[in-house]
């Protein structure tokens, strides 16, 4: 087992099936040492959406599911890592992530929201899950799920 795989049962964190692209696009794209992921939703080790992260922060969401609902996104883009490279110890640096938020247009906490998704990256990779992030707030997403998350990571 690896490095990674050890701390993700230390954290009790289980990797879902990586969810496959539902339109014309692929999940992740290697060129070189970087590993493009596609947006993840927030979708749970299920599969599924979680009521509480459907819709809107600021409105039918509250801050504290929006940043579980990051969380899921980010749980699944480790998944689609691992589908990309095998071996999750071959991650070098997490180096991006961006996050679009779906809320209202007078909810300004977006940054505390995807903090949920940037936590489980250095939770997961230590310094090495320390990124660059862009977080923005959208007027709607796919299946109206509260979040979703992007990654670039640099590995070996």
């Amino acid at each position: 087992m690896s490095n990674i795989e050890k701390r993700l049962q230390e954290l009790g964190i289980a990797l879902p099936t990586p969810a496959a692209p539902v339109a014309n696009y692929v999940p992740f794209v290697r060129t070189g040492n970087l590993v493009i992921i596609s947006g993840q939703l927030c979708l749970g080790i299920d599969g599924k959406l979680n009521d509480a992260h459907k819709g809107k922060l600021g409105a039918e969401v509250s801050p504290e599911a929006g940043q579980a609902a990051a969380r899921n996104c980010a749980i699944n883009l480790i998944a689609q890592l691992r589908a990309a490279v095998g071996d999750l110890d071959k991650v070098v640096r997490v180096v991006r992530l961006g996050g679009f938020i779906n809320a209202v247009p007078t909810f300004a906490a977006l940054a505390p929201v995807m903090n949920g998704a940037s936590d489980v990256m250095v939770e997961v990779f230590g310094d090495k899950g320390r990124h660059a992030r862009s977080t923005v707030g959208v007027a709607e997403l796919p299946l109206d799920v509260a979040v979703e998350v992007e990654g670039m990571f640099e590995v070996l």
